[in-house]
């Protein structure tokens, strides 16, 4: 299932989540314009190295530009290339305006980065030794993903299903959508053993999803509840409504 927009209204325009995708962008564009070795020593520079956090290893002195610990933030800024940032983007464009519209500006900036650094920490305590670097913003807005599930469950999700050779494009309930996304994560990260499959740190996305769940009762502004109930569809002319 792949989402395509909600209809889910705000009431604060999302400053933070259109900054953080818009830095994204021009960090990756920072990344490709310095060529395939330039942009590989950026991430190992930047990207988070489970045993280089841990202090099991050390990167040769040319590639330490940050404190290893400062890497749990710059890697979420950091992508591999143009369809792992389009679809972290994409996630974070849908479900961020809610979220950031649930707790407020600032209070969301501190709560996507805290996610972040759960994801980040929480992969690479599963493989403490591995040298093999983490980027991504996939833990920050799986935290985003989790917060959004327990705020607006029932909220409408314009999903395209794929089905065989054809693909239908169906609102389900942010429920279907996002739990269906987090039992893959966590089938995915068992298969990985915890680890990386296919290049992608699945466990970053089980851990930054639960430690959204487990934020957004203390970052939410206190006159927004859980579980929202359904907003109701637009009405089209003839007074019919849309789901």
């Amino acid at each position: 299932m792949i989402p395509l927009h909600d209809d889910n209204p705000t009431r604060i325009q999302p400053v933070v989540t259109m900054m953080t995708i818009a830095l994204c962008a021009l960090v990756f564009l920072w990344q490709m314009s310095l060529g395939g070795e330039g942009g590989q020593r950026v991430v190992y520079s930047l990207g988070v190295i489970p045993a280089v956090l841990f202090d099991r290893a050390e990167l040769p002195v040319e590639l330490a530009l940050v404190p290893a610990e400062a890497t749990v933030f710059t890697s979420m800024f950091l992508h591999g290339g143009f369809m792992h940032l389009a679809g972290n983007m994409l996630y974070l464009w849908i479900f961020g305006n809610n979220v950031e519209d649930s707790m407020g500006h600032v209070r969301f900036a501190v709560f996507y980065l805290l996610c972040g650094v759960v994801a980040a920490v929480g992969q690479a305590w599963m493989h403490p030794d591995s040298q093999i670097p983490m980027i991504g913003a996939s833990g920050a807005i799986s935290g985003v993903l989790g917060a959004y599930l327990l705020l607006y469950p029932h909220a409408r999700v314009l999903t395209v299903v794929p089905l065989g050779f054809y693909a239908q494009m169906i609102r389900l309930p942010a429920l279907i959508v996002l739990g269906f996304w987090f039992v893959m994560q966590i089938f995915s990260s068992a298969m990985a053993g915890g680890g990386e499959k296919g290049g992608v740190a699945w466990f970053a996305h089980v851990g930054g999803f639960i430690a959204g769940m487990m934020l957004i009762p203390v970052f939410k502004h206190r006159d927004v509840p859980l579980f929202h109930p359904a907003q109701p569809a637009p009405a089209l002319p003839d007074g019919r409504r849309r789901w």
